[in-house]
């Protein structure tokens, strides 16, 4: 139990006793005041229940609260806020405890599933995957870290008109090439010929524009969208060139993903493919047919109406027989639930789709899957960049491995300017670069808000002061140095006069696991990143306003206590940032 929380819990006691005022929970603070105290008590509730003003009430409960207590060693008043100082050996036992807990986690015995990247096979990843696959990997590591069971999940968009439109271009315009043959990573090979194919859609569209067509007609009657079409139906029907097409273009781009989420350090426990599932969706849909839950209209198309529920009238299968999007998440939902124990499925999905999975859980809950109501949507906003945002057809995407290079290239020249990394061979060094520049590129990605829209500023993100990733990993690096410097080894110490930077500390050290309870209900990275950058920060006043070095201390008690909570501040830091995917250094 925190700090604050045994205040919390004394304070309801008093106010029972004292006040015979049952269920009255008051807020407590940490006093940021100039005032003397260490917590601040908000008295403002008990003014209509005690019907006297908050300075009389202040006085009365910190009176009782030094009384009946002895936690608290002296109080004042002022306008109605009581400030309370807490005994020294509060903060030297909760500290003692935080060493003890340290790796201890309380299960929950509940498994969520959460799903991230689920990229198409038509394009390599950009930055808005980016975003997504950090996003959802932090989000899966801080459930964990708060006691869930988790299974990290992808569905693969491995079908569909847009991976036909790079099988066509490849087809008429690759002349047998392959990612060997021209030494392309495979997904970028694969993305090439989907550019290539929208180049030559338009010239057609053009083309049938000036010869009297209108241009909505005209994207219907092009002649590559209508071969892109038959193609689709081709691969539905088991056409087997075009499925050794498939397969082998397909294994091209997995590939050159694997490459990617590797040095991202991003992995999954299992994944799924749309080829798969959308067959499952098509027998849910024949289901619903049957149930009378959907209906089919003259034309063979299928739909769901979710008026009642205010939203629209929603398609499901064309009426070609082919399948849409929501087919396949139906059906993969589905398979998710049959094949696993899960309690929770979380979907990390750009907020573009928010209309989508509205209608996705709406459906699910029609056709009668109670476990609709755990399903949940983690919206987040799109990514731009200072030069603005970010498209995706023109082969102008801002590209995953060309942006975690330039981190890459970008903390090389930072460290090398600071001089900080001699005696170091070539490649420890450049393992530091790659630890500093992903660690620049995932913080300041996590730590914004998941609903908010973001600039990434690839040049600000890393900056070796502020709230950035290398000033974080800067500390750590000094606290190691630190340590190494006293050849420190963990001895108890049981009482201590802690000063004003060291309760800080330990208030923050001892809030960790809340903090993390936090994040995993509300589902982000941010409050950790948050969290850990208040710690550092507190670590750094603490170490810089001391009279005396640590190292240098006299007195040996003192200097052990001082030595503790610096190795416990680096775990908590590198404990930390681990939720957010990100390694620390021994020096920087």
């Amino acid at each position: 139990m925190n700090i604050k929380d045994i205040i919390e819990k004394k304070l309801s006691e008093v106010i029972l006793n004292v006040f015979q005022l049952k269920d009255i929970n008051l807020e407590v603070q940490e006093n940021k005041t100039e005032f003397e105290g260490d917590f601040t008590i908000v008295t403002f509730p008990l003014v209509k229940q005690l019907k006297k003003n908050p300075e009389n009430i202040g006085v009365e409960l910190g009176g009782a609260l030094t009384e009946y207590s002895d936690l608290f060693e002296s109080f004042n008043v002022v306008k109605g806020f009581l400030n309370v100082k807490v005994k020294n050996q509060l903060f030297v036992d909760n500290f003692r405890s935080v060493s003890n807990d340290f790796d201890t986690i309380e299960k929950k015995n509940s498994t969520v599933m959460v799903e991230y990247s689920s990229p198409n096979t038509n394009k390599p990843l950009h930055l808005g995957h980016v975003r997504n696959n950090l996003l959802g990997f932090s989000v899966a590591q801080i459930l964990k870290e708060a006691g869930y069971d988790v299974i990290k999940s992808q569905i693969i968009n491995d079908r569909g008109i847009h991976i036909c439109k790079s099988m066509l271009a490849w087809e008429k315009f690759g002349k047998g090439e392959t990612p060997e043959s021209t030494n392309t990573k495979g997904d970028k090979f694969v993305g090439n010929y989907y550019v290539e194919f929208d180049k030559n859609y338009k010239t057609e569209i053009a083309e049938l524009v000036a010869q009297g067509s209108t241009e909505d007609q005209a994207k219907k009657d092009a002649p590559l969208i209508k071969e892109a079409q038959k193609m689709l139906l081709d691969w539905e029907n088991g056409d087997e060139t075009v499925r050794n097409l498939w397969n082998e273009m397909n294994s091209w781009v997995y590939k050159g993903f694997n490459e990617t989420y590797q040095r991202l350090g991003v992995n999954f426990d299992q994944v799924q493919y749309e080829s798969n599932t959308y067959i499952l969706g098509k027998d849910l849909i024949q289901e619903g047919l049957d149930k009378g839950i959907l209906y089919q209209k003259e034309d063979g198309s299928v739909w769901c109406d979710l008026t009642d529920e205010g939203l629209d009238q929603k398609l499901l299968l064309r009426s070609d027989g082919t399948s849409v999007y929501m087919t396949q998440d139906l059906g993969t939902a589905v398979e998710r639930f049959k094949e696993n124990n899960i309690q929770k499925l979380i979907y990390t999905v750009g907020n573009e789709q928010d209309y989508h999975f509205q209608v996705l859980f709406k459906i699910l809950k029609k056709l009668g899957y109670a476990w609709a109501d755990q399903l949940f949507h983690l919206s987040y906003g799109m990514v731009e960049l200072p030069n603005g945002k970010m498209k995706s057809r023109e082969g102008t995407v801002v590209d995953a491995d060309d942006l975690m290079q330039e981190m890459h290239e970008t903390a090389k020249l930072k460290a090398t300017e600071q001089g900080r990394l001699e005696g170091l061979s070539e490649d420890e060094k450049e393992a530091s670069y790659e630890i500093i520049g992903m660690g620049a590129l995932k913080y300041f990605m996590l730590k914004v808000d998941p609903k908010k829209k973001m600039l990434f500023n690839p040049e600000e993100s890393i900056e070796f002061n502020g709230n950035t990733g290398p000033f974080i990993q800067y500390t750590y690096a000094r606290i190691q140095s630190l340590l190494a410097k006293a050849d420190y080894h963990y001895k108890e110490v049981t009482t201590v006069d802690a000063n004003q930077f060291e309760k800080e500390l330990i208030i923050l050290l001892v809030n960790y696991k809340n903090v993390v309870e936090k994040a995993a209900e509300a589902l982000s990275p941010a409050l950790v990143a948050n969290y850990v950058y208040d710690l550092v920060k507190s670590y750094n006043s603490f170490y810089q306003n001391q009279s005396t070095p640590i190292v240098k201390l006299e007195d040996e008690n003192l200097k052990q206590f001082r030595l503790n909570l610096s190795d416990i501040t680096a775990k908590t830091i590198q404990k930390s940032l681990k939720l957010l995917g990100i390694g620390t250094v021994n020096r920087m």
